[in-house]
């Protein structure tokens, strides 16, 4: 009997564990830190051996295949001893993909990806069966035992790419690239812009490569590092024969002399940066053979995701919008750039080495006042300090929206997109999240 080894007992390492089981393998769960009762409910049902807050090494290192979670750095010691030994190393979606013969859409990128991918979904249930998985909602090692959906969407992450061996979407995309989680990758960007590359690399002339085209960093990598697969490109700038550009305020898409043609004024969605998501998801839906008509109704009625971007209340006729998943500067300079009123920004977090500058023009010309919301607000403080008239530290979201509320006035914007992680007050980015539209409504 195979033995597979899982480190990490979240909602990929849970799902890991109950499709392993299935297939045949002795399963063991091992987790450094807690693992949540929800969890461990679900691997004592399911007669599952686990332990939390240790690791014991000779367990793990008897392992045939260890599966880790994305949060586990290869540096980790105990890491590095399973690679020593010669032990495969694999991500959940490896792992999980090696389950199910369905078509996969595999989405990566700095930014825009949960939206992409929520998109893409949201056209396709409409004329398919098919899973949104990854980085979202239930894991795919989950759903490819419970549901086993002919065709699946997949959120994917730099760290979910580090341990792919055979894994191949059949029609990928990447958004963009910025630096961002440089400290996992010893911040050498190129080893980051190479691992999310690694979504092509078993790709064959019959997949797709979907890519923005206005970004450098993938068009000189892909001059540099050709894939085999058939590349897509789309743009805000350029016109292709075969790819997605703008014309005329029209999303026009042309493959293998088949167009689509979407006004971008019906888009649900607001910003540039939603056009090329738009561009992205509907190329996918036009491979897949989604008829025009859906598409089209779909990008219209589609209502984005929660904490990217979300309109949360309008009170005395300032809006507030929870951008919470801006969890590096590139997100929030595509929040910026969409602000067409005056905006109280709240900002801050676990800074990863930001460089804030491209930031600036937006700060001149958008950005009445700044609320910093951190431990440690030092570096906003020293960047933005002479740039605005009003620049704020607090250590509580509440306290963060009440001055908020009272340095907006009529027709202003209160922005909480912050750039930065979420850990030094918060769980996560939903928490944050959360916590801000709970102290809007108190207001």
């Amino acid at each position: 009997m195979k033995k597979l080894v899982i480190l990490g007992g979240g909602e990929s390492g849970v799902g890991t564990a109950l499709l392993g089981k299935e297939k045949g393998y002795k399963v063991f769960v091992s987790d450094k830190g807690i693992i949540k009762n929800k969890y461990k409910e679900v691997l004592i049902h399911n007669e599952i051996e686990w332990e939390d807050e240790t690791h014991t090494e000779d367990k793990i290192l008897d392992a045939d295949v260890v599966m880790k979670s994305p949060g586990i750095p290869d540096k980790v010691a105990l890491v590095k001893q399973i690679r020593e030994k010669g032990i495969k190393v694999v991500s959940e979606i490896e792992f999980a993909s090696g389950f199910t013969s369905a078509t996969m859409v595999g989405i990566t990128g700095s930014n825009g990806k949960t939206t992409t991918a929520s998109l893409t979904h949201h056209i396709l249930k409409q004329e398919l069966e098919v899973g949104l998985a990854g980085n979202i909602g239930d894991s795919f090692a989950k759903q490819v035992l419970k549901d086993d959906y002919p065709n699946y969407v997949l959120e994917i992450s730099s760290f979910q790419l580090d341990d792919i061996i055979k894994f191949k979407p059949h029609i990928a995309i990447i958004t963009n690239i910025t630096p961002d989680h440089l400290d996992r990758y010893d911040y050498q960007f190129e080893n980051y812009i190479r691992s999310k590359f690694r979504i092509a690399e078993n790709q064959t002339k019959d997949d797709y490569l979907i890519y923005d085209a206005d970004d450098e960093v993938i068009t000189d990598h892909l001059k540099n590092h050709p894939v085999q697969s058939t590349l897509i490109p789309f743009s805000l700038k350029k016109t292709f024969e075969n790819g997605v550009y703008l014309e005329n305020d029209n999303i026009k898409l042309t493959i293998d002399n088949r167009q689509f043609i979407m006004p971008t004024a019906n888009l649900k969605l607001e910003g540039k940066h939603n056009v090329k998501n738009a561009m992205a998801a509907s190329t996918v839906a036009h491979l897949l053979k989604i008829r025009k008509q859906t598409i089209r109704e779909s990008l219209e009625n589609f209502q984005g995701v929660e904490h990217r971007l979300e309109q949360v209340l309008k009170i005395n006729k300032v809006q507030y919008i929870n951008d919470s998943k801006a969890t590096n500067v590139n997100a929030t300079y595509f929040a910026l750039e969409s602000m067409d009123a005056p905006t109280v920004w709240i900002v801050g977090g676990v800074d990863k080495g930001n460089n804030y500058e491209e930031l600036f023009p937006f700060i001149n010309e958008k950005v009445k006042a700044i609320i910093c919301l951190g431990v440690d607000n030092e570096k906003l403080m020293n960047t933005f300090g002479s740039m605005v008239d009003v620049i704020i530290e607090t250590q509580f979201m509440s306290e963060a929206v009440k001055i908020a509320y009272k340095v907006a006035d009529s027709g202003d914007n209160v922005l909480l997109s912050p750039a930065c992680a979420s850990f030094d007050l918060f769980e996560n980015y939903e928490d944050r999240g959360r916590q801000f539209k709970n102290a809007v409504r108190n207001l």
